[in-house]
């Protein structure tokens, strides 16, 4: 309620409210100043309100008093249960924890007011999961209440939480959550077989390293506590097998380790053990974490191939040995107990295999060719053999046969078969120490012994030193040596092997007598170095032969271009502009010239008629030949033109024309008089060369040349 002291009741006075929740919220009555509240309030949504009132007058409508503000507080109610915001939980703890293990804290929220009355004072409590878990009212801790919670016996535990408000007195509003908590395993249970004794019946053609059996021991512990590793326990046939854990089922896996024989043991018996890997101290007291069980194999008698008695045979024959000669033999058996025949027979890959054949009842190899240790040094091929009861069953076995060597070739020199002496060698000077090779395959500790042949041992010249370690000398028997009376000695040496049959050959050396220096050093073996002068070194042969090499090349280069000289002073005379000679490029008209002007007016212009017209064309207009004045008799240019008609007469390259045009006399004097420009008394301004264009098409060339060519007195000398 409002109230102004200057309101007497008598209704001169208005109050007014403004603020938050103002005439939706809250109201005022204008007269009587009372503030009235027109819906539910909720403390939860809006604690408190702010608000301001004034007092005016009703007939000037101006404030009384100041305006004044004042708040609205929501008083709290018990209005709101708690609540698990992060609930339903999930929780877990490991098996066989102890009383009071802790486990998770749940907490639920009241959204009354906490700091009016216990609306908002939660306490928590189990309603269900009793009597395995506990709760602290106060902070919500779940915690373990029953010691050796097994895993193995009950996994999965759902409890169900109350949390309720006004202290957990009577009317106060209650929240529930529930809280699934997970035993998580510890390796507390050993692993166990389930039976004492495992029978297992395996064949006796199993394969090595193959699976033969399997067996399992029951571990009820989860995860890694549940590995289990198996061993066989040392003793009776446990050294033919092995054992490995299969790691996605837990069992043991029996693999063979070396092959079964049913003719040889049927049974076998040992013990297997299961443990586990990883182990928990907490756990020890239980007792030991492993079990034992027997294990029975009983071996299936099956029909197997034959059995060879080696893995590998190996056989050795002489080269050339006559065809069907037994080298050796390959035996297998059948050692089933109903034992068959055995059949051999040659696994034929290739050609070589027919170098031997095989008897097929009782294995013997013999040859089938005549065999060379030099073509071939060793033979490699299968036999394989079959029961006679049952072909499908074979075995194979690799024969290895070598070639042994017979002596059958000489030995000869090694290389070198030439050497030299000195002219200045002293008796029992060694020129050349030789060894010797042998093509067949030597024996360890073969000797080859050299020796003259007979012919040569009573020449006076060289002699064989042999020093017995397979190597022998080449020795001088004699005091110097001439070239100029001989260049060249041929020594026969004679070369034995150490094996049977023995083997020799006779080895001609071939001596070039050579001048050395003082030291022994040679200076030419050359014959022709013999009749050159003395004194003469090999360096100063070079430098001749060098510089006769050289003046060869200028003497060619000198005619060379002599050559070129002279072919271009003959192109340069014939293009001179004084000879007034052109060279075409396209072949005569043969005949058809003669019919194009008369050859004789050339020998003589004045039997030329006034108006003869060419016979070639047919001109449009007559023009008459122009009248030269005659020019003096030039002594000069009538030489240059002899000489020049006395190097063409004697020129062979000079080629022959269509047309031979004769000249009686050419210059000053003639009837043509000169046909030279030189000297004339008109310039090349003042010639006319437009008449060469009714000449027809042979002098169409001359026309475009002269009557296209403009005047450059630049160019008149």
């Amino acid at each position: 309620k409002l109230h102004s002291d200057l309101d007497k009741g008598v209704g001169t006075v208005k109050y007014t409210l403004s603020g938050d929740g103002a005439g939706t919220v809250f109201t005022i009555d204008e007269t009587t100043g009372d503030i009235h509240a027109i819906r539910s309030l909720d403390r939860e949504e809006k604690p408190f309100y702010t608000l301001r009132a004034q007092a005016v007058d009703v007939d000037t409508k101006k404030p009384l008093e100041p305006e004044s503000e004042f708040i609205i507080k929501v008083q709290d109610i018990n209005d709101n249960e708690p609540k698990f915001l992060d609930g339903p939980y999930v929780a877990s703890v490991p098996e066989m924890s102890p009383v009071g293990a802790y486990v998770l804290q749940v907490k639920a929220t009241d959204a009354d007011d906490p700091t009016y009355g216990n609306s908002a004072r939660v306490v928590y409590s189990i309603l269900q999961g009793q009597p395995y878990f506990s709760i602290d009212p106060k902070t919500g801790v779940i915690r373990t209440a029953l010691p050796n919670m097994d895993r193995e016996v009950k996994e999965q535990y759902q409890v169900l939480i109350q949390a309720k408000d006004m202290g957990g007195q009577l009317g106060g509003l209650a929240g529930m959550t529930t809280v699934n908590i997970t035993l998580t395993d510890v390796n507390d249970n050993p692993p166990r077989f389930p039976k004492s004794i495992f029978h297992l019946k395996v064949p006796e053609s199993s394969h090595v390293g193959s699976a033969i059996g399997r067996i399992r021991a029951v571990d009820p512990d989860f995860g890694k506590n549940a590995e289990i590793e198996y061993n066989i326990v040392p003793g009776d046939g446990g050294n033919l097998f092995d054992i490995t854990t299969d790691e996605n089922t837990q069992e043991g896996v029996i693999k063979l380790k070396k092959p079964l024989d049913f003719e040889t043991k049927k049974a076998y018996t040992f013990k297997v053990e299961a443990s586990n890997l990883h182990l928990d101290h907490r756990f020890h007291s239980v007792g030991p974490f492993k079990d034992t069980a027997t294990v029975k194999i009983n071996v299936l008698d099956m029909d197997e191939p034959p059995v060879f008695s080696k893995p590998v045979y190996t056989m050795e024959v002489y080269e050339d040995t006559p065809v069907g000669t037994i080298i050796g033999a390959v035996t297998a058996q059948d050692l089933d107990a109903g034992s068959s025949s055995v059949r051999y027979f040659i696994d034929w890959k290739n050609d070589v295999d027919s170098y031997f054949t095989i008897d097929a009842n009782e294995g013997t190899i013999a040859t089938n060719e005549l065999l060379d240790r030099e073509s071939t040094a060793q033979y490699n091929f299968s036999i394989i053999a079959s029961k006679v009861s049952n072909p499908l069953l074979t075995s194979k076995v690799n024969v290895i046969i070598n070639i042994l060597d017979v002596n059958e070739f000489p030995p000869e020199i090694s290389v070198p078969y030439e050497t030299s002496v000195c002219e200045n060698a002293k008796p029992g000077q060694v020129i050349q120490t030789v060894t010797a090779a042998d093509k067949d395959l030597s024996p360890a500790g073969q000797r080859f012994s050299f020796r003259l042949s007979p012919e040569a041992s009573n020449k006076p010249n060289f002699t064989v030193h042999d020093y017995r370690n397979n190597t022998a000398g080449i020795e001088t028997r004699r005091n110097g040596y001439s070239r100029r009376q001989q260049e060249l000695y041929f020594l026969p040496v004679v070369i034995e092997d150490s094996s049977y049959p023995v083997q020799s050959s006779t080895n001609t050396m071939t001596i070039r007598v050579c001048k050395c220096d003082s030291d022994g050093t040679i200076l030419s073996c050359n014959v022709e170095a013999i009749f050159l002068p003395v004194g003469l070194s090999t360096g100063a042969l070079v430098a001749i032969l060098l510089c006769i090499v050289i003046l060869l090349v200028i003497v060619v280069l000198y005619v060379a271009l002599r050559r070129q000289k002279k072919k271009d002073t003959l192109m340069t005379s014939k293009e001179d502009i004084r000879d007034n000679v052109i060279h075409y490029d396209d072949e005569g008209g043969g005949e058809e010239d003669t019919q194009a002007f008369d050859i004789g007016a050339l020998r003589n212009p004045k039997v030329i008629e006034d108006n003869k017209i060419r016979r070639d064309i047919k001109p449009d207009t007559l023009r008459f030949q122009r009248q030269r004045p005659p020019v003096e008799d030039n002594a000069d240019i009538r030489d240059f033109i002899n000489q020049r008609l006395q190097e063409n007469d004697v020129d062979p390259t000079a080629p022959p024309y269509d047309s031979l045009a004769t000249y009686a006399y050419e210059g000053n004097g003639s009837v043509a008089e000169s046909l030279s420009s030189i000297e004339s008394l008109t310039t090349e301004a003042d010639q006319d060369y437009d008449y060469l264009s009714d000449w027809g098409p042979r002098f169409k060339i001359l026309a475009d040349m002269f009557g296209e060519e403009s005047y450059n007195p630049d160019k008149v000398t």
